[in-house]
């Protein structure tokens, strides 16, 4: 099937944060957090003990039109405090997206990079480009826009956090 281009699409941003980059690893690991700071992930939690490549999380999200999902995520990189990244799983052996996050120090502030990946499992992204063939290149676009701009709030939040 034709997936109109959806598999391999990723975005991702750039932001100079003032924080060392050990606090800001802090963070981005704290992934019983993220639902302070990220508009759609309002929920998650750690399966496994450590972080450590192969390590589990549950993950709950509600995006702008009120549909939820739980995920579970796999742990794909764990390189303190330089990489962090996973995939998400939704119930199929494909992964539905790769997140990672990679950190730069800049001594007392740190360059955050942030990368989305849509994997090759179904998603909302996907259903959307397929049952609309003639505007699936602007869906993908406007998925993905909103993403990068979720990425920013994300990050924003949570480097407000973590200085107070």
């Amino acid at each position: 099937m034709n997936d109109y281009g959806v598999t391999g699409a990723t975005t991702g941003v750039e932001v100079l944060i003032d924080l060392p980059i050990d606090e800001f690893w802090s963070g981005i690991t704290a992934i019983d957090r993220y639902g302070e700071w990220s508009p759609e992930c309002y929920y998650g939690a750690w399966l496994d003990a450590t972080i450590e490549k192969g390590a589990r999380f549950e993950a709950r999200n509600r995006f702008a039109n009120g549909f939820e999902t739980s995920v579970v995520c796999t742990v794909t990189v764990a390189e303190a405090p330089y990489r962090f990244g996973w995939d998400v799983y939704g119930g199929e052996e494909a992964p539905l997206a790769h997140w990672e996050y990679e950190l730069e120090s800049r001594g007392s502030r740190t360059l955050v990079r942030q990368t989305f990946t849509h994997g090759p499992a179904n998603s909302g992204m996907r259903i959307g480009a397929v049952e609309n063939p003639d505007r699936a290149a602007e869906i993908i676009q406007g998925r993905l826009d909103q993403l990068a701009a979720n990425m920013r709030t994300t990050i924003a939040a949570m480097a407000s956090a973590l200085r107070a």
